[in-house]
């Protein structure tokens, strides 16, 4: 494996901005590649699709290798890729379709670890039919999501089952597969949010057995773009569509009006950038996927210990939760300082960090928000040690409130 962190670090313009940039729980940096793609891409001639002349046929061919990227970063068929705006809408969009069909009393399985982006579209849902949400309780110690919980909440009314990948807000990585298994049991749909899992972990669709993979590319430096992907394309011509065009096919069903092409291009230099995190993988965008990933996630593996090692040895930090399967990203606490003061601390030595106040989410299910919020960390490909030590030493030399 080589995953070169140095050469990483030049593929990003902006961090010569001088910031430490500790911020990727909401979204990665964009690498030049992506952001010469979209440019490129916008002084194009490109027009509708459906056409016979180079413009239109040029729309075409960026929205079928924006499948085609997305469903080899899943391990997909590129003909089960829905393309939007973003991962909420996309998934509000699902929801409401699905939910078209249930009645009263049906059930809908949702967990304390989602983000609130991740729940809310269920919890509306509910409300609309009259249904039941069930919820996935998280182990208030190590922040992890039991899966043997879901032997109760799954049963015969359970219409959908939805869960995080990981953890953007405390970084534990559930155990997904049994989750997936006790819900095909029962019969049910299992929607899985891989958002914040995929710059870091290699995917399988597949394999993990989910029904739909929710992903947004912002979350490794790709544009505002979204995506749904299905395991099995006929599900998309069982469930109502949304499309405009009464013709509309396959992924075409849950898309609403024209993509915006120059983003799409993006998207994909974005995947092809996560194909070569890694300068030594070969073979297949695949192949080189898997890869390339799977030596992020080795080095973030690295990073992260380093950190949570740190953290905890400083006598006023309280690191959150204590997952064993986790992504590269944390939260913390300080004794008698609000998480809004270390935030502030921390920029002003050039540290951007996020201050959650702990009002949604599964900081609200602590009840963090009752000493004062969290700062949440989120790791990115091109962090390295110097920014982890810069980190650790503010949070050392931090005056007392």
């Amino acid at each position: 494996m080589a995953f070169d962190v140095a050469r990483i670090r030049g593929l990003f313009p902006a961090l010569g901005d001088g910031w430490i940039h500790l911020d990727g729980s909401a979204g990665m940096l964009v690498p030049e590649q992506v952001a010469s793609a979209v440019s490129t891409a916008m002084r194009a001639p490109v027009s509708g699709p459906g056409g016979v002349f180079p413009a239109s046929q040029r729309a075409e061919s960026i929205v079928t290798a924006a499948r085609r990227a997305v469903a080899d970063l899943a391990g997909a068929d590129p003909d089960a890729v829905v393309l939007g705006p973003s991962a909420t809408v996309l998934l509000n969009r699902l929801v409401d379709t699905l939910s078209d069909t249930w009645t009263l009393g049906d059930e809908v399985v949702v967990s304390r670890l989602d983000e609130q982006a991740n729940v809310a579209p269920w919890l509306r849902a509910a409300k609309r039919v009259g249904g039941t949400v069930r919820w996935g309780e998280i182990d208030i110690e190590t922040c992890e999501l039991p899966a043997w919980q879901y032997e109760q909440l799954v049963g015969a009314r359970t219409k959908a089952v939805s869960v995080t990948c990981a953890s953007g807000s405390v970084g534990t990585r559930p155990d997904v597969a049994t989750v997936v298994e006790i819900a095909k049991r029962a019969g049910a749909l299992v929607v899985v949010d891989a958002t914040y899992a995929a710059p870091f972990v290699p995917l399988d669709l597949a394999a993990l057995g989910a029904d739909v993979l929710v992903l947004s590319a912002q979350a490794w430096g790709g544009p505002a773009v979204g995506a749904l992907v299905f395991r099995d394309r006929r599900l998309l011509d069982r469930i109502p569509a949304v499309a405009l065009d009464p013709h509309a096919v396959g992924p075409e069903r849950l898309e609403l009006g024209p993509h915006a092409y120059p983003l799409l291009a993006g998207l994909v230099a974005s995947i092809d950038y996560l194909a070569d995190l890694d300068d030594a993988a070969s073979g297949s965008r695949r192949e080189r996927l898997l890869t390339s990933l799977g030596s992020a996630k080795s080095y973030q593996a690295g990073l992260l210990a380093q950190l949570s090692t740190d953290l905890r040895s400083l006598l006023n930090v309280m690191v959150i939760g204590d997952a064993t399967r986790r992504i590269p990203a944390l939260a913390f606490t300080v004794a008698d300082t609000k998480a809004a003061g270390v935030a502030r601390h921390l920029a002003s030595h050039n540290v951007c960090a996020f201050a959650d106040e702990g009002a949604t989410g599964v900081f609200a299910s602590l009840g963090v928000g009752e000493v004062g919020g969290a700062v949440r960390i989120g790791l990115a490909h091109y962090t390295n040690v110097f920014e982890i030590n810069q980190l650790v030493n503010l949070l050392q030399d931090l005056p007392s409130s």
